[in-house]
């Protein structure tokens, strides 16, 4: 009983040296970081690639090719191109002229849930 007694006044000994804390509020904080990751992700290079179509060919085909040769692509004339990110199909498009340079006009952008589906 006196054991208990010794304990329960130790206790109570630490006890009273314990201070609260007192934290922040972290609401306010939370925004102004979300603006500067987002910031931070603008500076992140990306490689943008219009891919016009595939083909296939053994390398003795490829060998035997000069110029004026013409190689068969996979894709129909008037199919959309695929419009990659860092090698990720982000969307779809076809060929526009602009100031007598090739651009894409995008038609499709690929949905946030197939983008993730692509990433698995």
């Amino acid at each position: 009983m006196a054991e208990q007694d010794n304990n329960q006044q130790a206790g109570t000994k630490q006890g009273g040296d314990v201070q609260d804390h007192e934290f922040k509020n972290l609401k306010d904080e939370g925004k102004q970081a979300k603006g500067q990751d987002i910031n931070f992700l603008l500076d992140i290079p990306v490689e943008i690639t219009v891919q016009l179509g595939k083909s296939r060919m053994l390398i003795k085909e490829l060998l035997q090719l000069g110029q004026g040769s013409v190689v068969e692509l996979e894709k129909l004339a008037g199919e959309p191109m695929e419009i990659m990110a860092n090698s990720r199909l982000i969307a779809r498009g076809e060929v526009v002229v602009v100031n007598e340079k090739f651009g894409v006009r995008l038609t499709d952008i690929i949905s946030p849930t197939e983008r993730i589906s692509q990433l698995k």
